[in-house]
């Protein structure tokens, strides 16, 4: 979920996050980003990327999880030994949770002293957050600097996820020379599927081209026509494909395959679905959906985006009250164990919304909302807001010492967004 953001370099003005919006004045529809993953070895660079320095460390072995084909797309890393196996078995305990947290980082740039904190906290993501219009050139600049904080240990380089939310129309985080103009999901879902995984390939070309290899993109929420702008995250800002679930289905799902042809990670969100709640998590706590059930026709969307092989799925921050009345989706392993992983055979990196700023779970605190969320079944912690990293990151590690659970958990996600970087070739093996 997300609220305007301050503008960043060359901004035309306050930028919205694009989770789970509030309202902003005047402006047209979102589009949706789409997504997924371009399969590579994992012996070669992207394209375009110049190898930055790198870390060197050692650490423990531990052993991975079989890979999976998904709808013609591989879910997890080749078969041990793979190069996923091989840097992980390597990392000490204070790298594998540095992979478990993407950041926000401003698009108008980075300081010494905030790329020295990542560094320090091992992060192994981030995320360009506000709004910029500086273009291709100017972002290629921030995130090859940012890449200097690939890691490397025993041969095994793993360089940054870097991420925007490039939905299109109100939440489109990079515009300017070289970024075309996304429209909003409502007229994206007014194309045929056809010419919109066209379009969505050329677009996550252009986010290549600036060194972006995830998109936080497209959301698979359906809003009902009866609710319509009513639905303040999604359909107050125009970011649905259509009312009912079979277009949207159809249209989330181009965008994704689109991403996913032009070299880009995509992420459905926000799992089980904001379409039928009325306030927005970054703005209130409580958000309830009181209408969603475990095996809800509403669940299309995202189960075609996992069997098209979806890498990233996000989860909500409401609660889901015929699911688990007790936790907010991110922190419910009902919803992320049951239904994700169990019902819908995801076996992907589970992003969680941010868990920085949102209002919905400010009453947690920082540790606090990384231990559960990785405790009900997550991998990737988003935080959009850069001093809660270290409480988080300590709050895992303290535990780590003492939950032989918790420190599967770790190597398990830590493996998973491994094997993600592995297939896009940002994680390589000498």
């Amino acid at each position: 979920m997300s609220t305007p953001k301050p503008s960043a370099s060359g901004s035309g003005g306050a930028a919205p996050r694009t989770r789970g919006m509030a309202p902003r004045l005047g402006a047209a529809a979102l589009a949706m980003g789409v997504s997924a993953a371009a399969l590579t070895g994992c012996g070669s660079e992207p394209s375009g990327h110049p190898a930055p320095p790198a870390r060197t460390t050692t650490g423990s072995a531990v052993s991975g999880q079989p890979a999976r084909t998904t709808g013609g797309i591989r879910t997890l890393a080749d078969p041990a030994p793979s190069c996923a196996n091989r840097a992980l078995a390597a990392m000490s305990q204070r790298q594998r949770v540095g992979q478990l947290f993407m950041v926000g980082i401003s698009a108008a740039g980075i300081s010494q002293a905030q790329l020295n904190a990542l560094r320090r906290a091992d992060v192994g993501a981030v995320q360009l957050t506000g709004r910029s219009t500086a273009g291709t050139a100017r972002i290629r600049a921030l995130t090859n600097r940012l890449q200097t904080l690939s890691l490397s240990v025993r041969g095994a380089r793993a360089r940054l996820l870097t991420a925007a939310d490039q939905e299109g129309g109100l939440v489109q985080a990079l515009r300017g020379p070289g970024f075309a103009a996304i429209p909003s999901a409502v007229v994206q879902g007014r194309s045929t599927a056809g010419r919109l995984q066209s379009q969505a390939a050329g677009w996550a070309r252009q986010l290549r081209a600036a060194g972006v290899n995830t998109n936080l993109a497209p959301v698979a929420d359906t809003v009902p026509v009866t609710m319509g702008t009513a639905n303040a995250p999604i359909g107050a800002l125009s970011r649905e494909y259509g009312h009912t679930p079979g277009t949207v289905s159809t249209h989330s799902t181009a965008f994704l395959r689109g991403m996913s042809q032009g070299g880009v990670l995509a992420t459905l969100k926000h799992f089980p679905g904001l379409g039928r709640v009325r306030g927005n998590t970054d703005l209130r706590a409580g958000v309830t959906d009181t209408v969603t059930t475990r095996h809800d026709s509403y669940l299309a969307p995202f189960r075609s985006g996992v069997r098209a092989g979806a890498p990233f799925v996000m989860a909500s921050l409401a609660i889901y009250s015929r699911v688990d009345a007790r936790n907010p989706a991110a922190f419910s392993p009902v919803v992320l164990r049951g239904m994700l992983r169990g019902d819908l055979g995801f076996n992907g990196v589970i992003i969680s919304d941010d868990l920085g700023n949102a209002a919905a779970v400010r009453s947690v605190p920082a540790g606090q909302r990384a231990l559960r969320f990785l405790t009900a079944g997550g991998d990737l912690v988003l935080t959009d807001n850069p001093a809660t990293v270290a409480p988080m990151t300590s709050a895992v590690l303290a535990r780590l010492n003492s939950s032989a659970a918790l420190r599967t958990t770790v190597a398990t996600a830590a493996r998973r967004v491994l094997a993600a970087k592995q297939r896009l070739g940002l994680l390589t093996c000498g």
